[in-house]
């Protein structure tokens, strides 16, 4: 038992020590022109042709974009060289910083000032409490759906987030349902906070067995054990991006399926996978 413990701990301190890595280390070179998720750099005598769209990043232009740069949650950052024949419009970036304190940033890595990287992401993942302490029965149905049919959950999540621009794009034509619309996003953005509440009530309540196996946790402290694991996980350079794409997609599809139905789900997966 010690031995598990102390293997637990070196893990969840390794993701932490990872996660507190120098900020380059997530920067990606651009070639051209598109929409990417964290910070890119145009290097030096390279020529991105078409818009370059940045969100949760900095654009670090020290080459040409033949467009404009939009940067969302980031700042645009020019260098000696760089050209822009286009707009450049931001938001968030200083300003973020600014509101929210504890917003990551992408400054030069400092060992003397604290990264606050892995408090972003807790708050983030935090409202995932604040879902379940709201919805609770469903959470647990969405959590039910998870544990019987993960692999249902994974393909409703990816069949979800692939039906969401079509379906938007229907609604805008019919022109009187496009304040759907925004319906459907927040649907999706609370199917997204449900099974995140969901999939760290299960990681939190296996860890919490793990430890102590003759007792049962109670539901919040398994839900918090789990949401500091996955908010660990997620700030490891690489492997984070595939977390958090992972936990949003089965998610997702895990409320789906809450929706749909216990029957539905078995008629399409078969028999459900035997539980604990």
């Amino acid at each position: 038992m010690k031995r598990r413990l102390i293997f637990l701990i070196v893990c969840i301190g390794a993701a932490i020590g990872l996660s507190c890595a120098p900020a380059w280390a997530d920067v990606q070179a651009v070639y051209h022109g598109g929409t990417y998720f964290g910070s890119v750099v145009v290097q030096p005598g390279q020529v991105v042709d078409g818009d370059l769209n940045v969100i949760f990043g900095d654009a670090t232009i020290a080459g040409i974009v033949e467009g404009d740069v939009n940067v969302i949650g980031g700042n645009y950052d020019p260098r000696p060289g760089g050209i822009v024949t286009g707009q450049i419009n931001q938001l968030g970036g200083a300003v973020t910083q600014a509101v929210v304190p504890w917003a990551p940033s992408e400054a030069p890595y400092n060992p003397f000032v604290p990264d606050h990287r892995l408090l972003w992401r807790l708050s983030w993942n935090l409202l995932a409490l604040l879902v379940f302490l709201i919805f609770p029965l469903r959470t647990r149905m969405v959590l039910d759906r998870l544990e019987r049919h993960p692999g249902l959950s994974v393909a409703a999540g990816v069949l979800g987030c692939v039906a969401v621009i079509p379906l938007a794009v229907l609604l805008a034509i019919t022109i009187l349902l496009i304040p759907l619309i925004l319906l459907e996003f927040v649907f999706v953005l609370a199917g997204v906070f449900l099974g995140t509440a969901a999939l760290a009530l299960l990681i939190g309540r296996r860890l919490c067995e793990l430890i102590s196996p003759s007792t049962t946790p109670s539901p919040l402290v398994a839900l918090l054990a789990g949401i500091i694991l996955i908010s660990a996980a997620e700030l490891v350079p690489v492997i984070g991006t595939l977390v958090l794409i992972f936990v949003g997609l089965i998610g997702l599809g895990a409320t789906i399926l809450s929706f749909a139905g216990e029957s539905f789900a078995g008629q399409i997966s078969g028999p459900p996978m035997p539980t604990a």
